[in-house]
């Protein structure tokens, strides 16, 4: 561990707990909209961040129509910062019910079989997904699969070794902004090694869950990023 770290680690207990939960939200809505694949559901996060902007809405409405210009420019500040939470709060489940409506399905699946601690999906998100795709699958039943045979009618149909599920494209690439040193990491299927310092920018082809080194993504050791100007491998 260099000075580097150690400073960063001191800047991190210092760091008051919204400033922490607002770069941690900037970092979950940059993820969310350059991952191809439907990235966890960060629910302590978003617990923390929703109920701090309901805390904010109420004491704006509270004060709002104060004489004091000490008290007005007070809630000009509030409602800035207010509107910036709520930017990116919109922005990011825009981001991950774009997703949903492009493959249900895929998504679907993966919510059932991840971890209950750590699910892909808030609840409100899974209630979405299944009213959406009921409303899809009866439409599409109406519409015309029921003019088909019957074991031709399912849309997750996986028989003859195609699948009829829709997911999104595995090949493509991500920028990775390394935020602490981690070491060595090897490319899964091959004899491949780097080692990924801090302040680093890679651009990667597939870091889901079950990759080598993948677990590194979920400990924020690392933060899909786009950043001009920045040096990349």
């Amino acid at each position: 561990m260099d000075i580097d770290d150690l400073l960063a680690e001191v800047a991190v207990d210092t760091t008051p707990q919204e400033t922490r939960d607002l770069q941690a939200l900037t970092r979950a809505w940059v993820a969310e909209r350059v991952a191809p694949e439907m990235l966890a559901w960060p629910g302590s996060l978003m617990e923390r961040v929703l109920e701090r902007v309901r805390r904010q809405i109420e004491l704006v409405e509270d004060q709002t129509g104060s004489m004091d210009p000490k008290t007005n420019f007070k809630l000009i500040v509030i409602q800035t910062e207010l509107e910036r939470f709520k930017f990116l709060v919109r922005s990011f489940l825009r981001s991950r019910l774009r997703k949903i409506d492009a493959h249900p399905l895929h998504i679907l699946a993966l919510h059932t079989d991840a971890d209950e601690m750590h699910p892909l999906l808030s609840p409100a998100e899974h209630q979405y997904l299944t009213s959406h795709q009921t409303l899809l699958s009866t439409h599409y039943a109406s519409s015309f699969l029921s003019q088909f045979p019957s074991s031709l009618q399912r849309l997750d149909d996986t028989t003859g070794g195609i699948s009829m599920v829709d997911k999104p494209d595995e090949d493509a690439a991500v920028f990775v902004r390394v935020l602490r040193d981690v070491g060595e990491v090897a490319v899964e299927g091959t004899e491949k090694r780097f080692e990924m310092k801090r302040g680093d920018v890679w651009k990667m082809y597939d870091i889901t869950p079950g990759v080598a080194g993948s677990d590194r993504w979920a400990r924020d050791e690392g933060q899909n990023a786009v950043h001009s100007g920045e040096r990349t491998k």
